[in-house]
């Protein structure tokens, strides 16, 4: 049972409903012809109400079968069907003996007690604290809510009475009718939810983001819009690199909502062409040049990819890619500049519902998903943050996502849009937790935004070296579920700093909800907050309709927000992207997340329903995973899960079935020849055939809890030597804790990223030993014994360096800076084993 109060007080209350005349009467006729009892049609009734409060397709519910006798526990199944159906069933079930207590799950009331009581006695009895009791009185003709005040108030305890008007009103007007198709809410609670839990409704200016950002460029020319390593361009700067590039790209007679793939890491130089494109009217694309040539060439070829601006000396998967993309031209960013055909903005016309970018997510057919949105969403998003998180003149927003991440873009633009200025921090610097900080305290960052995981290991830092960071005022946590644990340890470091808990999904240009906390949760629950400025979101079923208040159902979003579908790839945009039977005109995207309202009208996020999962912020369908690995001869069958290690971060791990094990680098090999780092598994795993449930289905749970217990995989059952030094020691217990290993399962051979690690738990590592290291020394030192010899090369006597103090460096040596200042594409590349965060 869903628990609704804002208010929890002791003891019970009563509430009454009167049963209208006319469901009475058609109650009687119903039993007359057809011979069911009034207590099979009540407990019908009262099932279809559970099953709608709790979103399951079985129900436990207690039964009083004589007055005075304490309840039994009955299931019931809710299977489609019609009202008969539900009928039948529950008629069994009270033909059932009274002694058949089956042993049934319940919270409040210790096992065996269902939190439900129905009494068709009407005479009351004991109900074993239950937390609702429903009993009906004077010959039917009312129905008694006896509730716990802990769990429900009023207004709840009279919803959930309307809730069985309703279905028993329904049963009596058409007992043929479907049941699973029947709503059960009343006009007033569909309203609230489908408008008055809506974000607030802000009107947009009739403009462009490229358009507003011309706007600041005349009222601000000489501020710093963006800066990178030092190097600095005004607002002017910025926008004459942009309509350079922008003039070049409409000299290759590209025309409006063209897709146009940037190829680049993230530099100064990348800020241009992403504004550059939207000044062209085209759509945008980002592509990491490290990603493998196939999945490169997909996405050209699924966005119908005419250009791809690019930087001189390309990446040869890149190279390789435009081979396999005939229709696909190249221009390098250096001769769009070198052709000067004008500085001023193009103008070319663009409307609000003209494509503005595409992002491509996992897929879990084995093909990236290319989600398009248009330029109304993502103006919309880019006023919401503005808006939520106070963006303005003087602030700093820093910018450090992935091209590929979809938040890479507001962090990128929503600093100048508001008159700020953008700060791009690059990869290695990221990777190093305490230079990281030291850009944010020297670069002035007042916005800032992370992945829950990467904030976990920077307050590691912060914990063990206290500093200051004047100027940060703000961090928003994304990507991934944020836990209260770290969110009391933010605050207990940084109390007077909130934090901005943003959810949201590609499909929907990026985050549709924030919830601003200015201190720990009071429950053990974080929320997602309400919904962003013009943005709705429904909880529903299968049929789109709204659950009951406090229910858990599909998350729905609907408004600006929604995007257009996935780029070539009508099947799968037919799925979810839907017209809104709420609000006709707009469109409707299931997201696929489970989530339920709370009293106080925000959403608390449930899980998904199907196999995509989230790591590092990266959202990654498994299946996608699993039909790559089913593609490598000799992998009959495979499944990829979770898993999460006390102490440790998510991480996937992969089954694979078939009557001889490969190696695990093999596998990783032939993972990685088609698949972003992200998206290759920390372990894998042989068997010769995977468990089945017994519906014949891959049983992960059972697969799950082997990951568990044997976490480094195929690769564990390998002899290893034990540590053989002090420093071998200290990084083998270091590793354990941070990649979730028993620590003697390291051996002083073992390679890092073969064991799960990532740069993040490299990061981790680090700190841990007080930075006696370099996440970028882990990467040219993968084997522990080696990364060992390193460190005591360094000092023969502790292998440390001198613990971070938050201190600026005395001499410009002491902090390492990369020798040339990047350009397009030049974004540090990881060695080939290591995952980026």
């Amino acid at each position: 049972m869903p628990r609704w109060t804002r208010n929890p007080l002791p003891g019970t209350a009563e509430h009454r409903a009167a049963v209208p005349g006319e469901v009475l009467a058609g109650l009687r006729a119903l039993g007359q012809r057809a011979d069911v009892t009034p207590e099979s049609v009540l407990l019908a009734a009262h099932a279809k109400v559970l099953a709608a409060l709790t979103g399951r397709d079985e129900i436990v519910t207690g039964y009083v079968t004589a007055p005075g006798a304490r309840p039994a526990a009955r299931r019931l199944p809710i299977e489609p069907g019609s009202w008969w159906t539900l009928i039948m069933a529950a008629h069994q079930a009270t033909a059932a003996l009274p002694q058949d207590h089956r042993p049934t799950p319940g919270r409040g009331g210790g096992a065996g007690r269902p939190e439900t009581v129905l009494d068709p006695t009407g005479e009351g009895g004991p109900d074993a604290g239950a937390l609702l009791r429903i009993t009906p009185a004077h010959r039917g003709g009312e129905l008694r809510l006896r509730y716990r005040r802990d769990t429900l108030d009023a207004e709840s305890a009279a919803r959930i009475a309307g809730y069985h008007l309703t279905a028993l009103a329904r049963i009596a007007s058409d007992p043929d009718a479907p049941h699973h198709s029947a709503s059960l809410l009343s006009d007033a609670e569909r309203r609230l939810q489908t408008d008055g839990l809506a974000g607030p409704r802000r009107a947009l200016p009739d403009r462009r983001v490229h358009e507003l950002f011309e706007d600041r460029v005349r009222e601000r020319p000489d501020a710093v819009a963006a800066e990178e390593d030092g190097r600095r361009w005004t607002y002017r700067e910025l926008d004459v690199r942009a309509n350079r590039i922008a003039h070049a790209l409409l000299a290759r007679g590209l025309r409006r909502e063209d897709v146009v793939a940037v190829v680049s890491g993230r530099s100064l130089s990348w800020a241009a062409a992403v504004l550059a494109v939207l000044k062209a009217g085209c759509a945008y694309l980002p592509v990491e040049p490290h990603f493998p040539a196939d999945r490169i060439a997909t996405m050209l070829t699924r966005a119908s990819c005419p250009l791809a601006l690019t930087a001189t000396g390309s990446t040869d998967t890149l190279d390789t890619a435009l081979t396999m993309c005939p229709g696909t031209r190249s221009l390098s960013v250096r001769e769009a500049w070198a052709q000067r055909r004008g500085d001023d903005s193009p103008g070319v016309p663009v409307a609000p519902g003209d494509l503005a970018y595409v992002f491509f997510t996992s897929g879990s057919t084995g093909e990236p998903k290319g989600a398009m949105c248009e330029h109304a969403g993502m103006l919309n998003h880019l006023h919401a943050k503005i808006h939520d998180l106070g963006i303005g003149p003087g602030d700093v927003v820093a910018q450090i996502a992935p091209p590929c991440f979809d938040i890479s873009l507001w962090q990128l633009l929503a600093g100048p849009l508001a008159g700020g200025r953008t700060l791009l921090i690059g990869q290695e610097t990221v990777l190093d937790a305490g230079r990281f900080l030291d850009t944010v305290a020297e670069g002035g960052v007042t916005v800032l935004q992370v992945v829950p995981s990467y904030l976990d290991a920077v307050l590691t830092l912060l914990e063990r070296h206290p500093r200051e960071l004047p100027a940060l005022r703000c961090v928003s946590v994304t990507g991934e579920a944020l836990k209260p644990d770290l969110v009391r340890r933010w605050f207990a470091a940084r109390p007077t700093v909130p934090l901005v808990n943003a959810y949201g999904l590609t499909e929907t240009s990026d985050d549709t909800h924030h919830a601003v906390l200015d201190r720990p949760p009071d429950t053990g629950r974080v929320t997602l907050g309400r919904p962003v400025q013009n943005v709705r979101a429904y909880l529903v079923d299968e049929q789109l309709s709204p659950v009951p208040l406090g229910a858990p159902g599909e998350i729905a979003l609907s408004g600006v927000c929604v995007g257009r579908g996935y780029a070539g790839d009508p099947d799968r945009t037919r799925a979810v992207f839907l017209p809104d039977p709420h609000h006709p005109g707009d469109r409707l995207y299931r997201s696929g997340d489970f989530g339920r309202w709370l009293p106080d009208g925000t959403m608390e996020f449930l899980g998904r329903r199907d196999s995509q999962v989230k790591i590092r912020g990266f959202r990654i369908e498994t299946g996608e995973i699993e039909n790559t690995l089913l593609r490598i001869p000799g992998v009959q069958d495979a499944a990829v899960v979770v898993v999460r290690p006390p102490g440790g971060a998510p991480a996937l791990a992969a089954f694979c079935a078939g009557p001889h094990a490969l190696p695990d680098r093999l596998l990783r090999d032939g993972l990685s020849a088609s698949l972003p780092p992200y998206m290759v598994p920390a372990s894998f795993h042989w068997r010769r055939r995977l468990p089945l449930t017994a519906n014949g289905k891959t049983d992960r749970n059972a697969l799950k809890d082997r990951a568990a217990a044997d976490p480094a995989g195929t690769a564990a059952a390998e002899r290893r030597d034990a540590p053989a030094t002090a420093t071998e020691r200290r990084l083998a217990t270091a590793w354990s804790t941070a990649l979730g290993v028993p620590p003697d399962r390291i051996g002083r051979r073992d390679h890092f990223f073969d064991r799960g690690g990532t740069s993040l738990t490299a990061v981790r590592v680090a700190i841990a030993l007080d930075r006696a290291f370099s996440p970028k020394d882990v990467n040219r030192c993968p084997v522990l014994a080696d990364l060992a010899a390193l460190i005591d090369s360094r000092d023969p006597g502790t292998g440390q360096r001198a613990p971070h103090t938050g201190q600026r460096p005395s001499h410009p040596t002491e902090r390492p800076r990369p020798a040339d200042r990047p350009t397009l594409g030049d974004r540090p590349r990881p060695a080939d084993h290591a995952k980026p965060v």
